[in-house]
């Protein structure tokens, strides 16, 4: 078809093509991947000329193309090979310099350089990016999990090469408990999205999720910014309205706009490119594992996110804390929030009916109470609009259309509803903050705060 390809030597990690993609000029750009979907299955992802993926009406209009192919023939197989172009090493070093450019703590770093930290690439694509970041980046004590750092897309040591399953950093926790490391890192096969576990003072690994790495993560680079002098008021940060409200709470606190955008990386990217050369993007993230840092990826990044997680790690050391205590002074400060995710299968034809049935009875009929708490408002993003259940007032919801509900409730609690649009599965996000009196209250609170998510699942009649 005439087209100029870049094509990669080998493996390579998924937010490296987004960079790819800006940094060449390219219109679009491809990857097949095995992600962390079941190993049986590909997932085959397209992003457009910013590097963010496809969003509407784009990708509308690329399925027409599609369905317009009525035979096989008309496919052009027989193409030009000297139109595609071999690449590799020379980009991995170009991106890996703009990833060190985004340190905040190199000095910090040199003092800690041996800061011993875990990490597994689950058999995907940080096996050799993630660890040259982290030497670029300084750190010298840096242990692979030797037998999950090897690609495989049969992904043969795991139950699912997922972080988000705990499954999924066993091992390099079993390592990093002979090695006496402090840290723990592991990230998904496309490299895009990383989970921690971190070494509490009594020398056993907690595994953190995904919105409280996030907001460490933005805890971290919002200090640091404000440090080096850095804020001045045209700076944002972008989150998914189902990740934890404490980000939102920390902007403001640091003078930071902060958006919220639908579920999905691209919408994020699309807030990037909105505001280019107009306002200044820190980073952002979503409660699934994925964060970004700077704005010449355009897609979750997990080789830069390690870096900076183990950034943030040095950061605390240098204070006598690890990440764990840097999350409990972030909620004695600003709150403690909890959030907790339920996913619910209805199989069949008769579970998509029932889906939408629960999605219906939300719409019209949303309960006046759940957990003692009055529910004051509801948000439609289906009919983009915010309903005030005291006198029925609405205010527009200025985001794309979408099948999602939440109910806000008076205590601050926020409950969202969304169905799955690939399978008949629907998730409900819990978020939840209470105020902690002191720090020797702290794990009481928190344990209040687990009862009632659990009460709120239990009343909604979801277990």
């Amino acid at each position: 078809n005439g087209i100029t390809v870049y094509l990669f030597e080998s493996l390579r990690p998924t937010p490296e093509l987004s960079f790819t993609i800006r940094h060449l000029k390219c219109q679009s750009g491809i990857v097949v991947t095995a992600s962390h979907n079941p190993k049986e299955y590909n997932g085959y992802k397209v992003y457009g000329e910013d590097g963010g993926q496809i969003i509407a009406p784009v990708d509308k209009q690329i399925i027409q193309e599609v369905l317009a192919i009525q035979d096989y023939k008309a496919i052009r197989f027989d193409g030009n090979n000297d139109l595609i172009h071999i690449i590799g090493k020379d980009i991995d070093k170009i991106y890996l310099e703009k990833l060190k450019s985004l340190s905040l703590s190199p000095a910090l770093i040199s003092k800690h350089k041996d800061f011993p930290l875990v990490y597994t690439p689950l058999h995907g694509t940080g096996l050799k990016l993630v660890p040259q970041a982290f030497e670029m980046f300084g750190f010298n004590n840096v242990i692979q999990v030797p037998e999950q750092s090897v690609a495989d897309g049969n992904f043969p040591t795991l139950i699912s090469p997922n972080p988000e399953e705990a499954s999924a950093l066993q091992m390099a926790i079993e390592l990093a408990e002979k090695k006496n490391a402090s840290l723990v890192m592991a990230t998904d096969p496309d490299a895009d999205r990383v989970g921690i576990a971190v070494k509490n003072h009594d020398g056993r690994f907690v595994l953190l999720n995904g919105n409280e790495t996030a907001s460490i993560l933005i805890y971290y680079m919002l200090s640091k910014w404000k440090e080096l002098g850095k804020i001045n008021g045209n700076q944002f940060l972008v989150k998914t309205i189902v990740t934890t409200h404490l980000l939102k709470v920390l902007a403001d606190d640091f003078g930071v706009a902060c958006y919220d955008v639908l579920t999905g990386f691209k919408y994020i990217a699309e807030k990037i490119h909105a505001f280019e050369g107009k306002k200044e993007f820190i980073a952002g993230g979503e409660e699934s594992y994925g964060y970004l840092i700077g704005d010449f990826v355009r897609d979750k990044d997990a080789v830069i996110s390690c870096c900076m997680i183990a950034e943030a790690a040095v950061w605390a050391q240098s204070q006598g804390k690890n990440l764990l205590d840097l999350l409990k002074e972030i909620h004695l400060k600003y709150g403690l929030f909890r959030e907790k995710l339920i996913s619910i299968t209805k199989k069949g034809i008769d579970g998509i009916e029932e889906i939408r049935l629960m999605m219906d009875k939300l719409r019209v009929s949303p309960p006046e109470m759940i957990a003692n708490s009055k529910v004051v408002a509801i948000k439609d993003y289906q009919a983009m609009k915010e309903i005030c259940l005291k006198d029925g007032a609405s205010k527009p919801i200025d985001l794309p259309k979408s099948n999602v509900i939440q109910l806000l409730l008076e205590d601050g609690s926020i409950i969202t509803a969304r169905p799955s649009g690939t399978e008949p599965k629907i998730k409900f996000y819990f978020g939840l903050k209470a105020q902690v009196a002191s720090d020797s209250e702290y794990d009481k609170t928190l344990k209040s705060l687990d009862e009632k998510a659990d009460s709120i699942i239990k009343e909604l009649g979801l277990k």
